[in-house]
């Protein structure tokens, strides 16, 4: 092509978006802010600390995987499993 040619561009008309779906235990859709309850006790790794069975945790954060959500439990922040998790 010769400089001030114009080029045709092909341009996509449906755009392949991977929306990710997070589901708790029991299959129900998880998002942002919700308060989830844990369906066993889990023991943190690395420490003594266990998170009875039952235990509420509000306002999840989701992460780049749809297995894992993060949150906020007392001053510290940690990864949960969402097969450990049902939706309150």
């Amino acid at each position: 092509m010769w400089p001030g040619a114009w080029q045709y561009v092909k341009i996509p008309l449906f755009i392949n978006l991977n929306i990710m779906e997070v589901k708790d235990s029991n299959g129900n859709l998880l998002v942002e802010g919700d308060s989830v309850c844990l369906v066993r006790d889990l023991t943190l790794k690395g420490s003594s600390t266990t998170f009875k069975r039952g235990t509420k945790i509000k306002n999840i954060r989701l992460t780049d995987d749809e297995e894992e959500v993060e949150c906020r439990v007392g001053k510290g922040t940690i990864v949960l499993k969402t097969c450990f998790l049902k939706k309150v």
